[in-house]
């Protein structure tokens, strides 16, 4: 008499822990076999750039994030996979040269301490500084690779208003080229603030950008007058700042708008065609993530 099957003839046995335990060996080997491989192709590529020059590449950086996420699927966080990456990415820029930041710090806490840190990795050099200026000149000077400043605001007072002397053009000039946090989702602890990051390269693109344009205009110039100026030169608009000083000749305006503008855009001309002094593009920085990195 043929017996009856049993449950291991229908189900087959699981993997041992040990078993599971040493095929994660095996795959964490693999993980760190192309870790260096990667490390291998990027010091290729820093024999390739200029000598000197800054290695950071927020733009590209963004694009391999964005990239990545597309083709995530499985139970690893989306999140973890933008922090992965984001350590992977800051030590492959050290890898091409020095690598340090100045950070403004402002607020209690130093939540732009920890801002920078989120995006620039642990193990970042930092140096602290209560004034943007400060920052700013340490780029300048070429101490630092990048500084991250706070987020322009409206009202804030005239010592605080950093992104003023970008419309200068000075030498070196300083370009915003990257905005954070570059993920919306903040989990308990994580900081509130929102920053800039400035250079002294040229941002570099991220197939969706925002670009930032200072102007000075007339002190009589309404916000709907700017804006109508803005869309017949073929900008898109998202946002303006206009500062109105009472002891100045004229008015400032940082204006954000669509996609990458660079130096020798014609929509540009089109803003010198409406009667407004030269424009100065002050920068661009990739889209940030919205939700849980999606």
């Amino acid at each position: 008499m043929q017996s009856s099957p049993t449950l291991n003839d229908i189900v087959p046995v699981s993997k041992s822990l040990a078993e599971l335990r040493a095929e994660l060996d095996g795959i964490d080997d693999a993980v760190h076999d192309l870790l260096m491989q990667r490390a291998g192709v990027v010091e290729q590529v820093g024999r390739l750039g200029a000598k000197g020059r800054v290695a950071l590449r927020p733009g590209r950086e963004a694009a391999i994030i964005r990239r990545l996420l597309a083709r995530h699927q499985g139970g690893l966080p989306r999140r973890a996979v933008v922090r992965i990456w984001r350590e992977l990415l800051t030590a492959t820029t050290a890898m091409q040269g020095v690598h340090s930041v100045a950070v403004c710090e402002t607020e209690p806490g130093n939540p732009y301490v920890q801002c920078a840190r989120e995006h620039f990795g642990a193990l970042a050099p930092l140096r602290v500084h209560r004034s943007p200026a400060q920052a700013i000149h340490e780029v300048s000077e070429g101490r630092v690779t990048a500084a991250v400043l706070p987020m322009p605001a409206q009202d804030e007072p005239l010592g605080a208003a950093w992104w003023m002397a970008l419309l200068h053009r000075s030498d070196p000039r300083i370009h915003v080229v990257a905005r954070l946090p570059f993920w919306g989702a903040r989990p308990d602890g994580a900081p509130r603030v929102e920053a800039l990051v400035v250079t002294t390269i040229p941002p570099d693109p991220s197939a969706r950008d925002r670009s930032l344009i200072g102007l000075e205009l007339p002190l009589e110039m309404s916000r709907a007058r700017l804006a109508g100026v803005l869309a017949n030169a073929g900008f898109v608009q998202r946002d303006t700042l206009l500062r109105r000083d009472p002891q100045a000749l004229v008015a400032q305006a940082l204006v954000e708008v669509e996609g990458l503008v660079e130096d020798d855009d014609p929509r540009l001309a089109g803003l010198l065609a409406e009667g407004l002094p030269l424009p100065v593009v002050v920068g661009a920085y990739a889209v940030p993530l919205e939700g849980d990195g999606v």
